[in-house]
């Protein structure tokens, strides 16, 4: 761990782990919440009925994003080095830049789910993927495989 921790990767992790607890809170707090946040009628009739699907697949985005918090604060230096640390970070980052992009033509050819939830997810991915990407440019150089021996 260092003194200074890179900013962007911080703020990055933060974004991740906030997403990581809103999917978990529609989980606990069911069909309104997978409505509020997108997730489509479909889902929240699912979470009404008790099928564990909704819940089994937002908790599996829930670890995903935490793993990727994770991450994010490993290549800040605020916590240790993880396994194949540059790697992750440039799969993260084009994952949330490639959804952030590709999410945008889905307004018109998903009806289950609202417009307003593609512009505001595509956003908040490209933000995310922004903000990796300035923190693994700043980064890149500490993040060689080299530089850790």
């Amino acid at each position: 761990m260092r003194d200074r921790c890179n900013p962007w990767l911080i703020a990055a992790a933060a974004g991740s782990a906030v997403a990581a607890v809103l999917h978990l809170g529609c989980i606990v707090f069911g069909a309104p919440w997978y409505r509020f946040f997108g997730a489509g009628e479909r889902m929240a009739q699912l979470a009404i009925a008790g099928d564990p699907y909704p819940a089994l697949v937002t908790a599996a985005i829930a670890a995903v994003l935490t793993v990727w918090a994770l991450y994010a604060l490993s290549g800040a230096g605020a916590i240790r080095r993880l396994p194949l640390l540059r790697s992750a970070l440039c799969a993260i980052t084009a994952v949330y830049l490639l959804r952030g992009v590709v999410g945008l033509p889905f307004v018109a050819q998903l009806p289950d789910r609202s417009p307003a939830f593609w512009y505001w997810s595509s956003a908040i991915c490209l933000a995310l993927g922004a903000m990796h990407l300035i923190g693994l440019r700043q980064e890149w150089p500490r993040l060689s495989a080299r530089a850790v021996k």
